[in-house]
């Protein structure tokens, strides 16, 4: 850890290293969890500027990698809570008919028609998947983190896989 025992003292360079080791993973946390590249690109800004902030919290209780995927995680949910309640005012819907097609896509063979599927999960099913599945957090953490009650993110998880399941046949 000396890295980080160097940028809790200041020094950018140190802390430049930590960012190049951990920006990939944490962008691709935020771009599953938004569903969108655009913002999943402003949410691994965030996380960085936020932790460079906050690394006098960083304790080594844990590897550092883990605490900033637990900064990422909190960020990211702040951030999709303040948008659903911003577009919440502007429109409502859990209508799923967006998810419908017309038309039958091609058999599932890349990787990144996995991940378009679950960018277009609605965000609270997307959330869940992703810091479940994909994340491996527990029912239970989850559940604080969102703060619901653990059968609404078991009921979550649920929908969001049948709904990538139906996505994925078409």
């Amino acid at each position: 850890m000396p890295f980080v025992r160097r940028a809790q003292h200041g020094d950018a360079e140190a802390f430049e290293t930590l960012y190049r080791e951990n920006a990939g993973r944490i962008h691709a946390l935020c771009l599953r969890m938004s569903g969108d590249a655009t913002r999943a690109a402003e949410l691994t800004q965030d996380v960085f500027v936020h932790a460079w902030r906050k690394l006098d919290q960083f304790r080594g209780e844990a590897q550092f990698s883990t605490w900033l995927r637990r900064v990422a995680v909190n960020l990211v949910l702040n951030a999709l809570e303040s948008d659903r309640r911003r577009t919440s005012r502007v429109h409502a819907t859990d209508d799923l008919e967006m998810f419908d097609r017309g038309h039958s896509m091609p058999p599932v063979e890349t990787r990144i028609e996995l991940e378009n599927a679950v960018a277009a999960l609605p965000p609270g099913a997307r959330s869940v998947f992703v810091l479940h599945d994909v994340e491996g957090y527990r029912h239970k953490d989850i559940a604080e983190m969102l703060g619901v009650a653990e059968g609404t993110v078991k009921a979550q998880l649920h929908r969001a896989r049948r709904l990538l399941r139906e996505a994925l046949v078409r």
